[in-house]
């Protein structure tokens, strides 16, 4: 008797909850601009706290504005702003059903995000030896209203920490994504977590667009450019 070949069948991702397709990645969607709306709010407040300290002390945060590094700043702004293109394309070839090019595109994604985050580890080692750090050592020489720069540095570990806090927890997805992506998982028909996760990137580099200017750039005189 002949052999008979048995068709390959997609195994379904559809959860029993759910009608269809469309529903359960209309679902997913509202799901996650919904936690992309409480991750606005959170930053919010680092944002809020900032703009009523630097009307308050603007002497204190212009010079210490100054202590900052311009060009590593830049230079991460670029790495992100790059990620965030290749994080577009796993999109997109996600979307076509090219596994090879989405494993591309995801370990591009996922090395931009380690470059930056070798970039501010730096940076802050940069901080600590120069006595930067709020506490007991700090230091904050050339700076007006020396009292008061504190602040400055306070919000700038606590916004620059949190964000690198979601550039740590975007790096161990991405991880996740690739092996997935290298199993076969995802489809041109199926790949919710990959645009969804693509979401999440964009916004994490939404923030530092908003980060830089106003820790890098605003009242940095022709003097503090370094």
């Amino acid at each position: 008797m002949a052999s008979q070949t048995v068709p390959h069948q997609e195994v379904s991702t559809l959860r029993h909850h759910f009608a269809s397709d469309a529903q359960q990645k209309d679902a997913a969607t509202i799901g996650m601009w919904v936690f992309l709306v409480t991750e606005i709010m959170f930053f919010g407040g680092l944002f809020l706290a900032y703009f009523a300290y630097r009307q308050a002390y603007p002497a204190a945060f212009a010079s210490a504005s100054n202590k900052t590094n311009l060009w590593l700043g830049a230079a991460n702004t670029t790495v992100l702003i790059c990620s965030s293109l290749t994080m577009a394309l796993a999109v997109h070839a996600a979307s076509m059903g090219k596994r090879t090019l989405l494993i591309l595109f995801l370990i591009l994604t996922l090395l931009l995000g380690g470059a930056f985050l070798g970039v501010k580890a730096y940076e802050y080692h940069d901080k600590w030896v120069h006595h930067e750090v709020p506490g007991a050592h700090f230091e904050c020489e050339g700076c007006d209203d020396a009292g008061h720069a504190p602040l400055f540095f306070s919000l700038y570990f606590g916004m620059t920490g949190l964000h690198a806090t979601h550039m740590l927890i975007g790096f161990v997805i991405l991880v996740i994504l690739i092996v997935q992506a290298a199993k076969g998982k995802f489809t041109s028909k199926w790949y919710t977590p990959i645009e969804m996760f693509g979401l999440y990137w964009h916004f994490v580099d939404i923030v530092w667009i908003f980060l830089f200017p106003l820790l890098y750039l605003i009242d940095r005189s022709h003097t503090g450019l370094k």
